[in-house]
């Protein structure tokens, strides 16, 4: 051996033993706790699974003393939560399986580890900001850190809030109206809390954390029955709606031998008698139409057999953007026609489009990945926003399918809409968990600006909700056939959250944020 090489002592190598077990423990532990958390999101909304998730991981971060530690920890429980929360993903690659099967579980590896940047930052900016303190001053610091984490998972680069903490409550209408106040992220703050509470009750073994929770939970209950028990304007008169879901399998949907059947079916259950009168206003769902609609006169006489006398047709369709000539892009849209086929205004474009679905970021240096849905040309973002007109009816607040999750919007110019249509195909997904969870962000939006949704899927799952968020009818995953409703009315004054959006969130996480440093010295 070298002069100069030199080994541990055995004392010292026996005593690090302990904490490398403790430092494995602590990790299996977070990735165990991330595996479980996700069972608290719809369809299984088994609460429990959320405060277990994130009390033990508040318990495992009291801990951990270093920074690099805790951003380990949050890393493996975010690995572990997204990737059963999200593993509906992979359904989309068996839709083509042949070219895109093999990619699905990389694709959910990579999306998941990506995602748990989020959670590791939280609490690694937790455990930064409460030093070495723990308790209630670690716990405000972890609530604020993991909800400004959430808000930033929305918003950076596309942004993605899916399964954010405030959805946990799906289940119920009452604790989900907080979201009409502060909006999902202010209800996913007020969530964290309750939810790590108990653990820390556990931990500095007294009881008024529990107590706190469990009045935090009866909090959110009694102040969303309070508002539910608020009368509701009446529908709107005259107006009757069919929501029509043709449960068309995605792997059919632009198949050329399939276009004319497709446009058939759609017409059938448009024109089928009603059981309470017939509908003023048809509804089909995203891209329902395999056709470019603008450009073929005859799919939209066609289609105008199915417009109601002095009414519309509102329908998802696809058409070139404006500048195709220039460069070839396409626009995923929402049209209106009259009794004569004509489309009546300039009608909706989307704008938040889903990477790799719809298109391809940095197309110009990966110009040889193809996108999942059919074609090789991709898809461009519409123009800002304005309220969708439809005759007969007042103005809408578009969202297509993916933009549903994102929190409520209101459009910067022009009249104030008056509901909110969501038209989407989750036929890419079958019958996985991905289309409850995405039913339930959408209808967020309703509770979060006090506008009634109207909701049309192709294969489920529809429904229409009233200014409040609650459910009027629906029609379940999986199901054929046509949903005749009313339209219900929007609340006179809006919301808090639609007036102000998320800028009393922020102010209350740098207060709470502020309050934990500023207290950081002083005992507990």
């Amino acid at each position: 051996m070298s002069a100069h090489s030199h080994t541990l002592p055995a004392s010292a190598d026996a005593a690090t033993r302990p904490q490398r077990r403790a430092m494995l423990l602590r990790g299996a532990s977070a990735l165990g706790l991330g595996l479980l958390t996700p069972l608290a999101f719809a369809p299984l909304h088994l609460l429990p699974a959320l405060f277990i998730g994130l009390g033990g991981l508040f318990l495992l971060l009291e801990r951990t003393p270093s920074i690099r530690g805790a951003f380990l920890l949050g890393w493996l429980f975010g690995l572990g939560s997204f990737a059963v929360g999200l593993s509906w993903i992979t359904e989309a690659f068996s839709v083509d399986a042949e070219r895109f099967g093999a990619l699905a579980w990389p694709a959910l590896a990579a999306l998941a580890g990506g995602l748990a940047l989020f959670p590791a930052i939280a609490l690694a900016a937790a455990r930064g900001v409460a030093g070495q303190t723990g308790g209630g001053r670690l716990l405000a610091a972890l609530a604020a850190c993991w909800s400004t984490g959430e808000w930033l998972r929305g918003t950076v680069l596309t942004g993605f809030p899916w399964n954010l903490a405030g959805h946990a409550w799906g289940f119920a209408d009452a604790p989900l109206q907080l979201a009409a106040l502060v909006g999902i992220h202010g209800l996913g703050l007020a969530t964290v809390l309750i939810a790590t509470l108990p653990a820390l009750a556990v931990s500095a073994r007294r009881l008024w954390p529990l107590l706190a929770a469990v009045l935090g939970v009866a909090s959110l209950w009694g102040f969303g029955a309070l508002r539910l028990g608020q009368p509701l304007p009446s529908d709107l008169p005259d107006v009757r709606l069919r929501l029509v879901q043709p449960d068309v399998a995605q792997s059919l949907k632009w198949a050329p031998e399939e276009r004319a059947r497709i446009l058939g079916e759609l017409l059938a259950l448009s024109r089928a008698p009603g059981r309470a009168g017939a509908p003023t206003h048809v509804i089909w769902p995203e891209t329902a139409v395999p056709y470019l609609v603008a450009e073929e006169a005859s799919v939209r006489a066609a289609m105008a057999t199915a417009v109601p006398s002095g009414g519309a047709l509102v329908t998802g369709a696809v058409r070139r953007a404006p500048d195709f000539q220039a460069r070839a892009a396409m626009r995923n849209s929402v049209l209106v026609l009259d009794e004569t086929g004509a489309i009546t205004s300039d009608g909706y474009d989307k704008i938040r489009l889903v990477p790799f679905g719809e298109y391809v970021p940095l197309r110009e240096w990966l110009p040889g990945v193809p996108k999942l849905t059919d074609g090789a040309v991709d898809f461009s973002p519409g123009p800002p926003p304005l309220a969708l007109p439809v005759p007969g009816l007042p103005p809408a607040l578009v969202l297509i399918c993916y933009e549903a999750i994102f929190p409520g919007r209101l459009p910067a110019a022009g009249p104030g809409p008056a509901w909110l249509l969501t038209v989407t195909n989750d036929a890419w997904f079958g019958t996985s968990a991905g289309p409850h969870q995405h039913a339930l962000a959408a209808r967020l939006r309703s509770v979060e600006l006090g506008l009634p949704m109207i909701r049309v899927a192709n294969g489920g799952i529809s429904f229409v909700t009233d200014a409040f968020g609650r459910e009027r009818a629906r029609l379940p995953l999986g199901a054929r056939g046509v949903l005749d409703s009313p339209l219900p009315a929007a609340l006179p004054d809006g919301t808090p959250y639609g007036r102000f959006g998320d800028t009393p969130l922020l102010a209350t996480l740098a207060l709470l944020l502020a309050g934990v440093v500023l207290t950081r010295g002083r005992t507990a």
